[in-house]
């Protein structure tokens, strides 16, 4: 699913990745673990074709493709289909309302108004959220928030979504509820999940858990 050798990010003098190798299988739910600045969120970044490795000879590759090898426009089109992303603070669009927000990147794919609202709501079914779906996020709880923007990561049906804390900013509750969600996706479609976490038992509950060091991989 992934395989990503001697990933090197540097920022000025600063080195932040020292030549990462990492390979996760389809379905596999990885855990990466480690200090504040090891280097977690910029690999995350790199591996989710957000940012670009320093090195010309890095490797990427994601569902079978060359990453490195696509344009800027065969890129974005490449992630919009097979990756998707939950961040720690959701960053769902304020005016719209929980349907709305999850229905955007399916408008962005090409999908029509019909079909990407039958998705999204099927989603946010499944998602516990039926009640909510035409509530703007200030009239829903972090965690509701946060399950739309899982939502949103889950409606292109990617083949990988990554996650950079994605119950950072939850209480408990609500945490333990979204990492028993992750398990239940992947489950349920087979997705892979990459985690970046400081979150001890979610870390636990994933498949591998990888510990970054100095911008190397453990």
């Amino acid at each position: 699913m992934i395989t990503a050798n001697n990933i090197r990010k540097s920022y000025g003098d600063l080195e932040v990745l020292k030549g990462v190798n990492i390979h996760i299988k389809e379905g596999e739910i990885v855990a990466i673990v480690g200090a504040s600045g090891a280097g977690k969120t910029t690999l995350l970044q790199i591996l989710g074709t957000l940012e670009q490795p320093t090195n010309k000879d890095a490797v990427l590759e994601i569902n079978h493709k060359c990453v490195p090898l696509l344009n800027p426009k065969e890129l974005a089109a490449f992630r919009n289909k097979n990756i998707g992303f939950i961040f720690q603070f959701h960053q769902l669009l304020p005016e719209f309302t929980a349907l709305e927000n999850v229905c955007i990147p399916a408008y962005i794919h090409g999908s029509t108004k019909q079909q990407a609202t039958n998705d999204a709501t099927e989603l946010l079914n499944f998602l516990g959220l039926s009640e909510r779906i035409h509530h703007k996020p200030d009239a829903l709880s972090g965690g509701e928030q946060q399950r739309v923007a899982v939502a949103r990561a889950l409606i292109n049906k990617p083949a990988v979504v990554f996650a950079d804390e994605p119950s950072g900013n939850l209480d408990s509750e609500s945490a333990q509820i979204l990492h028993q969600l992750f398990f239940k996706l992947r489950d349920t479609y087979n997705q892979t999940f990459v985690l970046v976490t400081h979150n001890e038992s979610l870390a636990k509950m994933a498949d591998r858990t990888l510990t970054m060091t100095d911008g190397n991989m453990n």
